[in-house]
């Protein structure tokens, strides 16, 4: 299959609107917390459940699936998950209990992880080098506009007006139609399309294991994690640190991390294309560093006195976003054999869920009892300085005057 510059640009315009969707499926339950709790009779602890429950499917669906899809193919599975998510939304909405919503929640997190890998080899697929990083970036980016700005908004006035179940069923609307476009538009990658001239023999199970062979695929992996640390950590613990500590007002917390949010969408669309020209590695140097500066800001009182300052140096350096679509995405599949690339963002995606989503904010609150909430801010703040230390270690291959991997050109050890 010849990609086309219309159907590339096509292809990235459905995934930027798909990628918000699961976003706001992903989002919706955090902010729609407050008006099902009571109902259900359930704790912060257990509301804590549901995004562990989620983020936990979620790292090993990515994986499996990504792994099935450099065996059998990508489209079939990136859309029958489109769907999937967007069904398991709308049941959502059908819960009667705690029990009920968590099975449905994990579910979900089933569907949204096999979306994320499949969607992310077959942008990476379709897109020449030299457009690769601003492709991904853009898709990726979507996560910062949708799930962390749209969806707190959307969500808790659908349920204020109406109630929390169709708030559920709003936010499963717009997978349905992007995965009817999908099921029209979206075609089989080259490698994986029937009667191509270019379908390779399907992978087998020992090759999976190569991709434990690559230096970048090991150090990109662990940075994902230090990176999604880095983000949980800080939407978990500065909304409190600010409002119980510094006691400033809800409405504060809100406009910073809204501001930060804002910043990650911009930053998230730049900084990646930027990548292509640069290169991953320096890039990546580049966005751990202001990065670090974020929750430092935010955990300084005399910054609280000029407010518009402290929000725009959280808008500036708010380089997350941009983080993930190297290091989840561009990263491990320029690092690994072609036919390995749906398991290297798989591989790279579970171990950042299972340590930055599941156990940092679990050890985070841990520490915060002994050492107060100022020490989440300092732990976010080491994610990514993580980051930035395993940056220097990336191996760098290909072409020269752009200063970027070549289409996959493996580098081993």
């Amino acid at each position: 299959m010849e990609v086309t510059k219309r159907y590339e640009t096509t292809l990235v315009s459905m995934f930027f609107v798909a990628w918000g969707s699961v976003f706001l499926d992903r989002t919706a339950e955090l902010y729609l917390a407050p008006y099902f709790a009571p109902q259900f009779h359930i704790n912060s602890t257990q509301i804590g459940m549901l995004a562990s429950a989620t983020s936990i499917t979620w790292a090993i669906s990515c994986l499996l699936f990504g792994a099935l899809s450099d065996r059998i193919g990508r489209r079939a599975i990136l859309i029958q998950s489109t769907f999937a998510f967007s069904v398991f939304s709308w049941i959502s909405g059908l819960a009667q209990n705690f029990d009920q919503l968590l099975l449905i929640r994990a579910v979900m997190g089933i569907a949204g992880g096999a979306f994320f890998a499949v969607m992310s080899t077959i942008l990476e697929e379709s897109s020449p080098p030299t457009r690769r990083g601003r492709n991904v970036g853009i898709v990726v980016s979507a996560a910062s506009l949708v799930g962390w700005a749209v969806s707190p908004i959307l969500a808790t006035q659908i349920a204020a007006h109406y109630s929390w179940r169709w708030a559920f069923f709003a936010a499963g609307v717009p997978g349905v139609i992007i995965g009817f476009l999908m099921w029209k538009f979206v075609k089989e990658p080259e490698r994986h399309a029937e009667g191509s001239g270019h379908a390779q023999a399907k992978t087998k199970l020992a090759d999976y294991f190569q991709v434990l062979r690559y230096r970048n695929m090991w150090l990109a992996a662990f940075a994902a994690a230090g990176t999604i640390g880095w983000l949980f950590l800080q939407n978990v613990f500065a909304p409190i640190y600010i409002t119980k500590v510094l006691h400033q007002p809800g409405t504060t917390a809100g406009l910073l991390l809204g501001a930060s949010g804002l910043g990650s969408f911009v930053l998230g669309f730049i900084f990646p294309a930027i990548s292509d020209r640069i290169g991953r590695k320096e890039t990546l140097l580049i966005l751990a560093a202001l990065s670090t500066v974020v929750p430092i800001a935010m955990y300084i009182p005399a910054l609280y006195n000029h407010l518009w300052l402290l929000a725009a140096i959280l808008f500036l350096a708010n380089g997350h976003q941009a983080i993930l679509a190297l290091v989840l995405v561009l990263v491990p599949t320029e690092s690994v054999p072609r036919g390995l690339a749906g398991t290297a963002v798989g591989l790279s995606t579970l171990v950042g869920e299972l340590f930055g989503a599941t156990l940092m904010p679990t050890l985070g609150g841990a520490l915060a009892v002994r050492y107060g909430l100022g020490f989440t801010l300092w732990m976010s703040a080491g994610g990514t300085a993580l980051v930035f230390l395993l940056a220097l270690f990336l191996k760098k291959s290909g072409s020269p005057e752009l200063g970027v991997p070549a289409p996959h050109a493996a580098v081993a050890g």
